[in-house]
């Protein structure tokens, strides 16, 4: 049995539906042609990073769940026409495109030109999948065709533009996590007639689709360290933190307080992020705090998206279970 055949076995013990079309394309693309990064975390159920941008900004592929899950909620048929916005390496892409067919049209928006570069590399013998760079979720793409069948939006937005709201077809759909970044809300938004009707699909935490540079001042190890003591104390009045959760975040800090305290901002001093001490730090010890990513999120925010580590690690997880 493959590592992708053993993973979605386990997804479908562990409660996730996974029909048999998903499992299909899944098992027949190879993740590891469109990531630059190690992929074994997919295999573990985790997002993976599949580039880093001129700003220094890690692109991450969703987990394995979260791909499923949104496959599943698209509910795909063939000869479709499918926007996708955020491109996700291009993955996401070709298992859409293969659910859809060879009369089917995938159309992936991105608004970054690095990672529209990256994907059309990985896809460059895929004709029913085209690429167009957007300016911004704002506004429309110029001379953009036709109406939309269905519309999957990868990162988090406020609320969705008139443009694409306006172009859905009678009976499609929009797929997108919507709200402000602690508050976020995977939504499914049908047209029916002239109208939109909203449907909840859950509470969701994902990067934002756009990252726009943070303003304000630079955060050290040793202030990190301290706001991760602050995590620790909101766990336990909560009651939701176990004695060896506590122990793992505290090693964390520890490792912390003993970086340079005059390390340069992330992102900067020529030292891309994946490689960045505090960042690596960070990313080596993820699996301590995963499960406290809402608090974090809110304790944490903006300096999360700072650091860049928003996109690399908590690109799509659920609530607080």
């Amino acid at each position: 049995m493959t590592r992708i055949s053993e993973l979605l076995k386990r997804l479908v013990e562990g409660g996730i539906e996974v029909t048999n079309e998903i499992k299909k394309v899944m098992i027949e693309t190879e993740i590891e042609l469109f990531s630059d990064y190690d992929c074994d975390p997919f295999y573990s159920d985790r997002p993976i990073p599949f580039t880093e941008t001129e700003l220094g900004e890690v692109k991450t592929i969703s987990a394995p769940h979260m791909i499923i899950t949104l496959l599943h909620n698209m509910e795909l048929l063939e000869e479709q026409e499918v926007i996708i916005i955020g491109s996700k390496g291009g993955y996401l892409a070709a298992l859409v495109a293969q659910l859809i067919g060879e009369k089917g049209i995938v159309r992936v928006l991105d608004t970054c030109s690095n990672v529209i570069s990256h994907s059309k590399q990985r896809l460059t013998h895929w004709p029913t999948i085209e690429f167009r760079e957007l300016e911004s979720i704002e506004v429309s793409p110029v001379a953009f065709p036709g109406e939309f069948d269905r519309v999957l939006i990868t990162g988090h937005i406020e609320e969705l533009p008139n443009w694409i709201t306006s172009r859905i077809s009678d009976t499609g759909f929009v797929i997108a996590p919507l709200g402000p970044d602690n508050n976020q809300h995977l939504m499914k938004i049908e047209k029916q007639g002239d109208e939109l009707f909203p449907t909840n699909l859950g509470p969701v935490c994902f990067g934002p689709l756009e990252n726009k540079k943070q303003n304000g001042q630079y955060i050290s190890p040793l202030e990190l360290a301290e706001l991760l003591e602050l995590v620790i104390q909101t766990c336990q009045e909560l009651d939701i933190i176990e004695e060896e959760e506590i122990n793992q975040l505290q090693d964390i800090i520890a490792e912390l307080y003993f970086l340079p305290d005059d390390l340069p901002p992330v992102g900067e001093g020529g030292v891309p992020i994946s490689e960045h001490p505090m960042f690596k730090t960070l990313i080596e010890n993820s699996d301590s705090f995963v499960r406290f990513w809402p608090i974090l999120q809110v304790i944490l925010h903006p300096i999360i998206r700072q650091i860049g580590f928003e996109n690399w690690i908590f690109d799509d997880f659920d609530s607080l279970e």
